[in-house]
């Protein structure tokens, strides 16, 4: 944990073990430090510990292993990576980004329990790890639309997806928005400085998605390789708002997505956010803790100089695994 006094013009004496009894939220190496940074930190202090009592419902998860995802590797019991290995898919396949470092390789539904009771899956399941990068494009769908998106309201969808990382890796997970998406044909064009230039401009087509385990679901009998409900995945290499040019010669974006977004921490997203506001589309975003999302209203709203459309709201598509080692002691 590091010091929340760190850049002050004196050194930090050793480890950050010394937690404020406010908020619990942040540490200091000592208690000249503590003192020194209160002028600052008293700002913050109260509405920090209101987010620390959020960390029971950001845990309430319905899945078998939510305890050891969540409490127990916050608490240092577990490591995202000792969970996965007792679950037998540590740095195999498609899962091999999700513990640290990352390694470099080429009706509408209202809760996960309402998505997981639709499409069959058992909640011992650990897919919930992977699926909430679909599951939160369709909440994200949801929330700037207002409605259910079907092949009955529009054939075609066009998706800007903003400072991808893992999902790069994850892609095949993409394939849930056929059946989210029944009918709907899909062009997702991930944008960021973390897609490889060996990967610029890459295709990529998704033709089919997990069916459920029923025997005689209807699921199995629909046409996997249905051209009118393709998944169509894009990448570009750089800044938003150096490509928004070239990406819109073709397809003007329906909606623009940015998850874990850090958008008040990068000064990238400033030139971003200016394009956003000209252009007029739908845009949501997200990050790990309530506190991030608080400091991005602050930057946008300061930017554009209007209110956000869609208020600061917990994610019921969540990641149900806990996030290690972040800068602050905040549920996430």
């Amino acid at each position: 944990m590091e010091c929340a006094a760190t850049g002050n013009s004196r050194r930090c004496s050793g480890g950050a073990n010394r937690r404020c009894d406010g908020c619990g939220a942040v540490f200091y190496c000592s208690a000249s430090h503590q003192i020194s940074h209160w002028s600052v930190h008293k700002e913050e202090c109260g509405r920090l510990k209101q987010q620390i009592s959020c960390v029971k419902l950001l845990n309430d998860f319905p899945f078998t292993f939510s305890k050891e995802a969540t409490y127990q590797v916050c608490e240092k019991v577990e490591t995202r990576c000792s969970f996965l290995d007792k679950l037998g898919i540590h740095r195999a396949g498609i899962w091999i980004c999700e513990c640290r470092p990352l390694s470099i390789l080429k009706k509408q539904l209202c809760s996960r329990s309402e998505y997981y009771e639709w499409r069959g899956v058992p909640l011992d399941s650990p897919v919930a790890l992977l699926l909430h990068w679909p599951v939160t494009i369709y909440q994200a769908i949801q929330l700037a639309f207002g409605k259910q998106l079907t092949a009955e309201t529009t054939d075609e969808l066009c998706i800007h997806y903003l400072g991808p990382e893992r999902e790069l890796y994850q892609a095949a997970v993409f394939g849930e928005l056929h059946a989210l998406l029944p009918g709907v044909q899909v062009y997702i064009d991930f944008v960021g400085p973390a897609v490889p230039h060996d990967r610029d401009g890459e295709t990529l087509s998704l033709c089919s998605y997990a069916h459920c385990m029923e025997a005689n679901c209807s699921c199995k009998t629909r046409k996997s390789t249905d051209d009118s409900s393709k998944i169509t995945l894009r990448f570009h290499s750089g800044y938003y708002h150096d490509r928004y040019q070239e990406l819109t010669k073709e397809f003007l974006p329906d909606l623009i997505i940015a998850p874990n977004a850090g958008i008040a921490a990068y000064k990238s997203w400033l030139p971003t956010i200016e394009l956003i506001r000209e252009i007029e589309v739908p845009t949501i975003f997200s990050d790990y803790c309530e506190e991030a999302c608080r400091l991005a209203d602050n930057c946008i709203t300061s930017v554009t100089g209007t209110p956000l459309t869609v208020p600061v709201q917990l994610n019921p598509f969540r990641q149900p695994l806990a996030v290690e080692d972040s800068a602050l002691l905040l549920p996430c």
